[in-house]
């Protein structure tokens, strides 16, 4: 293989990495608004906080990988062109996203973050107390936590509140336990916070009716033990109402092992939950999808033009029936091609057993099986359905999502299906 191939194909590899893509991005395909028979979720979303007048509260639940970060760019474009100030908050830039999270230190990173963006946005206040600043005095003089240190006079983002909610398990739990009694007046707080930031902004923009937009993004990864997805669950189910802003709009993603608990969601928080699927590459009943396939087919072509040179049209189908439209797997699969395509000397155009080599790395992540697991998933194949027999198994079904064994689609109702390669693996006799 030439050199100068071989930096084609390298090209081709690294336009293929996992990253978040605004709409305008040259790689972007509008394979959401194209391929869901009942509507897009994105621009649904946007809708309602159109039409809104009073504060709304809006759920969006996904598998890592589908395109959720992605498409709250696209979101967030959407309102700020109807005339909405947005602020996308990352919560894994506040939150351990292993350990439990409860609705104090939740609601602190909530408004740390809000708080960097609005002061990165618009212009600092010298005159008033910023968020880190005010936390730390309630800690200090209210709470009063014993055996923690809180100084007021250092940065809160290098030495304080701040970097300890992350990278500190120990002050994390004891300010869960020392926050357990003053919930009712944190949350007083951080709405008044809330509050005050809206107001600036209206201020700043001249309109006391302009609309503030809070993208919370990442909760959907936060995974672990029993304890943390039951965490989760109490955070959105139990503590519903501690969620919502008077004054602001609110679009959360969720992890989709809530979805099973949709009803109990939209009774406690009022608000609708929206799923972004993965792409359609296959119907219920097993047949292909031309509409979702030829999506991914223009995905591939955008990042390479001249992909037909790499492999042929059926090897690129192959791998996109065999990765069941789950984005990160579909891209991960051919950079695993290109590159034992570019380890061999005649490697291109590509070989089909290149490809099942390839496609056999894929699979090697997901095994061995447990032998209950794999009855639970045989099961779950059959009906295309979760087959949740109790809730306290929640946490077995959210590994099977945050392990990417169970994909999650949508083609008016929501249907599930096990990951494409392990189909021979579990037809094979128990």
């Amino acid at each position: 293989m030439s050199p100068e191939l071989r930096r084609d194909l390298q090209r081709f590899y690294n336009n293929l990495q996992d990253r978040p893509l605004p709409p305008d991005d040259p790689f972007y395909v509008d394979y959401i608004e194209r391929q869901t028979i009942d509507g897009d979720p994105i621009a649904a979303i946007a809708q309602k906080i159109a039409w809104s007048e009073a504060a709304s509260l809006e759920l969006l639940s996904g598998q890592r990988g589908s395109g959720k970060s992605t498409q709250l760019l696209r979101l967030k474009q959407m309102l700020e062109t109807d005339g909405c100030t947005v602020f996308l908050c990352d919560m894994k830039d506040y939150l351990n996203l292993s350990m439990p999270v409860e609705i104090s230190d939740f609601l602190i990173s909530l408004m740390g973050s809000l708080s960097r963006e609005v002061d990165h946005r618009f212009q600092v206040d010298p005159a008033r107390r910023g968020y880190w600043q005010r936390l730390t005095h309630f800690l200090q003089q209210e709470v009063k936590i014993e055996g923690i240190k809180l100084e007021a006079e250092l940065d809160p983002v290098t030495f304080g509140i701040e970097a300890s909610l992350k990278d500190d398990p120990d002050f994390k739990q004891r300010l869960q336990l020392a926050l357990k009694g003053h919930v009712a007046t944190l949350v007083r707080q951080v709405r008044t916070f809330a509050d005050e930031v809206v107001q600036r902004v209206r201020k700043c923009t001249g309109d006391p009716g302009h609309k503030v937009v809070i993208l919370v993004d990442s909760v959907e990864q936060i995974r672990g033990g029993e304890d943390v997805h039951k965490s989760v669950e109490t955070l959105f189910v139990g503590h519903g109402e501690h969620l919502r802003f008077p004054t602001l709009h609110l679009v959360y993603t969720v992890p989709p092992y809530l979805v099973p608990l949709a009803s109990g969601l939209d009774r406690n928080l009022g608000a609708t939950l929206r799923t972004l699927p993965s792409v359609h590459v296959r119907r219920r009943n097993g047949e292909p999808d031309d509409q979702g396939i030829t999506a991914l087919r223009d995905m591939v072509a955008l990042r390479h033009a001249a992909w037909s040179q790499v492999f042929s049209p059926e090897q690129l189908q192959d791998m996109a029936l065999s990765t069941g439209g789950d984005l990160r797997d579909f891209f991960r699969l051919i950079r695993e091609v290109l590159v034992l395509a570019a380890a061999k000397p005649d490697g291109l155009p590509v070989d089909d057993g290149l490809v099942q080599s390839a496609k056999n790395l894929i699979k090697r992540s997901m095994l061995p099986l447990a032998q209950d697991d794999s009855a639970w998933l045989r099961r779950i194949a059959a009906s295309k359905t979760p087959e949740l027999p109790s809730i306290r198994e929640l946490p077995r079904l959210a590994r099977f999502f945050d392990t990417h064994l169970v994909l999650n689609y949508r083609n008016g109702d929501d249907w599930y299906d096990v990951h494409p390669l392990l189909a021979e693996v579990l037809a094979a006799p128990a």
